[in-house]
């Protein structure tokens, strides 16, 4: 029974180790590869072809961390872009709160990284949590509203 408990106990350690390992982040590894060569006798290197291959790491990991952020950028360039078509559009979805919200957009700006639309109705959408958009009926925001709206074509 004991020897049950015993093997019942590894699988648990090996996957929690597993798990620390999936925790591991970009900026933790390239630390350890610093650590490692900056501890290294530079001219009397362990084995040259693991220093290389750390250095090579290290800069294919830096490249992606680079690429990383222009691609968050780039995709942040275009939230904004698609948001920006939808000034003067009736939208409706779910809030940060998951409360449903709906308005026309009236501006837009950028929180935490990410797009969000203001609505004339006073709340924020982000703009990846639109779930509806709607034309704006020009002719009955016009009676509603009392203002003359002219349209040019």
């Amino acid at each position: 029974m004991l020897a049950g408990a015993i093997s019942g106990a590894a699988p648990v350690t090996q996957s929690a180790n597993a798990n620390r390992f999936a925790e591991i982040q970009t900026a933790d590894f390239i630390k350890v590869l610093v650590s490692e060569m900056a501890n290294q006798d530079p001219f009397e290197p362990q084995d040259s072809s693991a220093l290389l291959e750390q250095l090579s790491s290290l800069r294919n990991i830096e490249s992606q961390l680079v690429l990383q952020d222009k691609l968050e950028e780039l995709i942040l360039q275009n939230q904004v872009t698609n948001a920006s078509g939808l000034i003067g559009q009736h939208v409706s979805g779910l809030d940060v709160d998951n409360n449903i919200v709906s308005g026309i957009v009236t501006s837009i700006l950028v929180q935490n990284g990410k797009a969000v639309l203001e609505l004339d109705s006073g709340g924020a959408l982000p703009i990846d949590r639109v779930n509806r958009i709607d034309a704006v009926d020009l002719s009955q925001l016009q009676h509603e509203s009392g203002v003359e709206v002219e349209l040019q074509g």
